[in-house]
């Protein structure tokens, strides 16, 4: 018995150890900077409209941002930020809102019903529950993109970098029906190469090449080309997964100014209450 088991536990081992051989790295992200960066960074209001379009227009038809509610649009810092108005009061945030359907009960009657989201709703779900998503999706499940540049290794650069890193698969490599390849997506690729060399970098993935030229119209008047859909939407939600980043950074940095008055005052003090004592 001792000795089967033994075997059981040497063959898991060589097989973990030949999966882990077999296991491909993704490419680095692209080095890609933005405003928001830094402890003094900053978001630019303009590029968050403009993603907020992206996310809306083409995202939002998939994926959820379950954790974030209509009214933090309107909140400083936000993409319709209207200063002297609250949140929950401001045109923009309400009218967003207005259009979409939220499934809700009716107080009076107990039947379900659809009525218009208001800015206290969190960001409608495009699917009733996993299962309508993974049907609709051809069995993957759409991540939701509340915190997506917080929960992903390499952050906003990862997300920009998978959005447009989408490319031809190299000759020698069985892309599986309803998948795509892509370099920077994180995957194993070695039962699917049958090419000369190494396995190539990269992974695939079930959605497909989503941020086509012109795929949305950006009211500013910016030219709508895949680099710029992309910045811009992973701009919105570096925002949209920590609203009040911004805010934080500037306590922060008063809080630091405090402290070093503080430390100097404490100093200067020390100085004066001692100054006739020999240490």
């Amino acid at each position: 018995m001792l000795r089967k088991a033994l075997v059981l536990v040497a063959a898991l081992g060589f097989s973990l150890a030949g999966a882990a051989h077999a296991a491909t790295t993704a490419q680095e992200p692209k080095d890609v900077h933005w405003s928001f960066e830094g402890p003094f960074g900053t978001f630019d209001t303009e590029q968050l409209q403009r993603g907020y379009k992206v996310y809306h227009d083409v995202c939002s038809s998939c994926h959820a941002m379950d954790l974030v509610h209509y009214y933090s649009l309107g909140e400083p810092g936000g993409p319709f930020f209207k200063a002297g108005v609250k949140p929950a009061d401001n045109p923009y945030v309400k009218a967003i809102a207005a259009d979409f359907k939220i499934a809700d009960i009716d107080s009076d009657t107990g039947d379900a019903i659809q009525r218009p989201a208001t800015p206290a709703d969190v960001f409608r779900n495009p699917f009733a529950n996993e299962y309508a998503a993974r049907g609709a999706n051809g069995g993957a499940l759409p991540p939701d993109l509340s915190v997506i540049t917080l929960a992903r290794d390499g952050g906003p650069r990862y997300v920009y970098s998978l959005l447009t890193g989408y490319s031809p698969p190299p000759p020698g490599l069985t892309v599986p029906p309803g998948k795509a390849y892509n370099p920077y997506m994180p995957g194993d690729l070695g039962a699917f190469w049958h090419g000369a060399g190494p396995v190539p970098k990269g992974g695939f993935i079930a959605m497909p090449f989503q941020l086509t030229p012109n795929r949305v119209t950006f009211d500013d008047g910016v030219h709508a080309t895949t680099d710029e859909e992309a910045y811009d939407v992973v701009a919105f939600l570096a925002w949209a997964s920590d609203p009040h980043q911004v805010e934080r950074k500037q306590v922060g940095f008063s809080v630091l100014i405090y402290l070093l008055l503080l430390a100097g005052i404490v100093y200067a003090s020390y100085k004066r209450i001692w100054r006739r004592i020999e240490h």
